[in-house]
């Protein structure tokens, strides 16, 4: 009972906070500077990790990359001391949290207190339910959701006793919902690594608590909650979900 009565002395606050709501939709957000922050992007190897690095490094933050495969964090890291950025290059294996927090014990003691943390490091298997083999589901969520965890406990304690830093997890919308020959990992139509990029750094330069790519995704995600599960089936052969085997990231060319 005191529940309910708690919501209902509540309510006249509900028009105040949509209006408030629906006025920032028109109003520009302030971006915030991040010029010196230190900034840990795991999965900064290749695609949208390479291109955020890249975009933090133009915004005169020091980098600390962290990717299983040592050939491609080196480029990265190259191409951001090129850009005029320092960066470092951790060789990490974000499926193991023993190397995750050994790796952010160097990191604190050998460049400081990381104080934006961009958690993008993942991994896809493409096949069905029966062709997924048990080790790739295992490490399929400890790249993609244990290992966002790990990083956390090691660098969020240092924020909170500045009162000062960002995470950012960077996860498929798709986990809302079923795509076929993704079992373990949903993703949906393939998207294009600068135009997520571009979303996620404005996401965190303005303050945004989540981002949807592309924006329609935020509605399709509350009609599944709202809408009858009769009409959802009329529905769901509607939405074309395109599936490109290819998973990975392509240069283009010039």
């Amino acid at each position: 009972m005191k529940f309910f009565l708690n919501v209902l002395l509540l309510l006249p606050l509900l028009p105040i906070c949509i209006l408030e709501s629906l006025l920032k939709l028109f109003i520009p957000r302030k971006r915030k500077s991040v010029t010196g922050e230190i900034v840990l992007i795991t999965g900064a190897g290749h695609g949208i990790g390479r291109l955020t690095a890249y975009e933090f490094a133009k915004l005169k933050c020091k980098l600390v990359l962290w990717d299983i495969n040592k050939h491609g964090l080196e480029e990265t890291a190259a191409e951001c001391k090129r850009l005029g950025a320092k960066a470092h290059a951790f060789v990490v294996d974000c499926s193991s949290r023993e190397d995750i927090y050994s790796s952010a014990k160097k990191v604190k003691a050998e460049i400081g207190d990381v104080s934006i943390l961009v958690n993008n490091a993942g991994i896809v298997y493409t096949s069905d339910l029966f062709a997924t083999q048990d080790p790739q589901i295992e490490k399929t969520f400890e790249v993609n959701v244990l290992a966002h965890f790990w990083t956390t406990k090691a660098f969020l304690p240092e924020m909170m006793k500045t009162n000062h830093g960002h995470i950012v997890t960077v996860a498929s919308v798709a986990g809302h919902t079923g795509v076929p020959f993704l079992l373990a990992y949903c993703l949906g139509p393939t998207l294009e690594p600068e135009e997520v990029v571009n979303k996620l750094i404005d996401g965190i330069l303005t303050e945004q608590k989540m981002i949807f790519i592309p924006s329609s995704i935020s509605f399709l995600t509350v009609a599944e909650r709202v809408l009858p599960e009769r009409f959802l089936e009329i529905l769901r052969p509607k939405v074309v979900v395109r599936f490109d085997a290819v998973i990975g990231y392509k240069m283009k060319e010039k």
